[in-house]
């Protein structure tokens, strides 16, 4: 370990580090092989890690870990970039005692991570280019705007009902239409406080409308562009998928190689069943709630354009719907249509009715 008097070199020696990453300061604990090294808190950025790394641990091996949310991939990036093998993690696939669950704190978290980092028995996430995640981001985006804009028009609703205002049925059937927006604009109340009210859930709507449909342009004119124009072009082959639910599918998957199997596919998306069990007994929980929220939500709304469109599909929820109701229904056309779009993207072609069931 000692080359010299004055020297240090951990050439072939491996460096354990758990991060548990706060705005203003990150806990980190190191770990050796045989022993803890020192858990301390430092300031929130790589340069600082592997500055300490490097003093220390000179010529070792940095292996790091941190738990994946609020700080996204830009750590994992310069800590890759600065020679330090690092993981990302979902905290709920970090192995947790009873004493850690009820002790919990930074300090612990940290240890927790170093120790199964030097243990190797920690699963990994799939950590994207920053390319993928900025396309990502902009489809998500756009769908943050459109739960904005569900929002507002509630909004306008609840203000309307609550002073018993109602429009006339014929304008009330081109709802959120230009003529049913002029009529909301032409809505008096009793005091000016009022008409500023509504005028501001107004000004906020067509803001969201205009922001919107400019996102919507911007992610058409993406799925033109490489890599997504043949991928998106197969997708739409299916019934039930749009260009829109196609871009959502490829930011969210990336790469559909990196899943072995089409379990493995339903498992990340959220269309698996979860269980509570024991030794004496079996509880299905009904759909799992762990999920990626933006592609189970997208394929079940295709799944439902895609029973009024595909005949197969359409005997198949009929079928089911014998023996359960339609939302249950409605999951396995979700699978059947994964499966479709895994077959899709794997052979890189359009899809062929009757090829996958």
């Amino acid at each position: 370990m000692i080359s010299t008097d004055s020297q240090l070199d951990f050439t072939g020696q491996d460096i354990y580090v758990g991060l548990d990453i706060g705005k203003k300061s990150w806990k980190t604990c190191i770990l050796t092989k045989d022993l803890e090294h020192k858990t301390f808190t430092q300031p929130p950025n790589v340069e600082a890690l592997v500055g300490y790394l490097h003093r220390q641990f000179p010529g070792a091996r940095y292996l790091s870990v941190y738990e994946a949310g609020y700080f996204g991939f830009w750590i994992h990036d310069e800590l890759q970039s600065r020679g330090v093998d690092n993981l990302v993690v979902h905290p709920a696939d970090v192995p947790t005692t009873d004493k850690e669950k009820k002790n919990r704190n930074d300090r612990v978290d940290a240890r927790k991570l170093a120790r199964h980092r030097r243990n190797e028995d920690l699963k990994p996430l799939y950590v994207p280019s920053r390319t993928a995640l900025e396309d990502r981001s902009l489809v998500r985006t756009r769908a943050q705007m459109v739960q904005k804009q569900t929002r507002c028009k509630n909004q306008i609703k609840g203000l309307l009902a609550f002073y018993g205002i109602t429009i006339p049925d014929e304008v009330i059937s081109s709802h959120w239409s230009r003529r049913y927006l002029q009529s909301l604009e032409s809505i008096a109340f009793q005091r000016a406080s009022g008409n500023l009210a509504l005028t501001a859930l107004l000004d906020e709507l067509k803001h969201l409308r205009q922001t919107i449909a400019s996102l919507t342009r911007q992610i058409r004119a993406l799925s033109r562009e490489e890599p997504y124009r043949i991928p998106v072009a197969n997708l739409v082959s299916i019934p039930g998928i749009s260009t829109l639910s196609a871009m959502i599918l490829l930011t969210e998957l990336v790469d559909i190689q990196r899943f072995r199997s089409p379990d493995h596919l339903a498992g990340y998306v959220g269309l698996v069943p979860g269980e509570d069990s024991s030794s004496e007994m079996e509880v299905n929980t009904g759909i799992t709630r762990r999920r990626n929220a933006p592609l189970r939500g997208i394929l079940i709304e295709a799944s439902w354009m895609a029973v009024r469109k595909d005949p197969a599909l359409l005997l198949a929820f009929s079928t089911l719907t014998r023996r359960m109701s339609k939302n249950r229904a409605i999951i396995r056309i979700a699978r059947k249509l994964l499966n479709r779009i895994r077959y899709v993207l794997k052979h890189q072609k359009p899809y062929q009715p009757g090829i996958v069931k």
